[in-house]
C-alpha cells in the first residue's frame, strides 16, 4: 500500500462509520417516527437509509481498493464515528435537528476525504466524496425544511 493511501483510507473509515451510524439511525428513526408527520416522514427516512446503506458499500470498497481493510463491526464504528447512536425515543421534531446534525457532520468528513485526496491526486476517492458531500448537503437541507429552517 501506498504511504498515501494509507492516509486516505483512514479518513474513508471515519467516513464510512458515521454513514452506517447515520444508516442505521436513519433506519431507526423510520421504524419508530410518530406524529402528524408521520406519513412523510416514514417515506423520507426510508428514502435516505435506503441511498445510505449503497453508499456504505461504495466506501468500503474503496477502502478496499485502496488496499486496507474496512472497519466492520459495531465497535470500530463507535469508535471512528462522530455521529452518535440515537438513544432513547425523541420526537419527530428531535429526529429531524439530530438527522439534520448529522448529514452535516457526514457532509464535513467528506469534505475532508476530499481535500485529501485531491491533494495526493487520488481522483477515484475524491469522486466518491464529491457525490457524498452533495447528498448530505441536500439531505441536511431536505430534513431541515421540514422544521422551517
Amino acid at each position: 500500500m501506498i504511504e498515501h493511501s494509507k492516509e486516505v483510507s483512514q479518513e474513508l473509515s471515519k467516513l464510512l462509520a458515521e454513514s452506517y451510524t447515520l444508516y442505521l439511525k436513519t433506519h431507526n428513526y423510520h421504524w419508530n417516527v410518530t406524529g402528524p408527520m408521520f406519513h412523510s416522514l416514514h417515506l423520507l427516512f426510508e428514502e435516505q437509509y435506503t441511498e445510505l446503506a449503497t453508499a456504505v458499500d461504495t466506501i468500503a470498497e474503496r477502502i478496499r481498493a485502496l488496499g486496507d481493510k474496512a472497519p466492520g463491526s459495531y465497535a470500530a464504528f463507535a469508535r471512528l464515528s462522530s455521529v452518535k447512536d440515537a438513544e432513547g425515543e425523541p420526537d419527530a421534531t428531535e429526529m429531524l435537528k439530530t438527522l439534520t446534525a448529522d448529514h452535516r457532520i457526514v457532509a464535513e468528513r467528506a469534505n475532508k476525504v476530499l481535500k485529501l485526496a485531491a491533494g495526493h491526486e487520488d481522483e477515484g476517492t475524491a469522486a466518491i466524496a464529491s457525490e457524498r458531500i452533495e447528498i448530505h448537503e441536500k439531505a441536511a437541507w431536505m430534513l431541515s425544511a421540514h422544521l422551517g429552517d
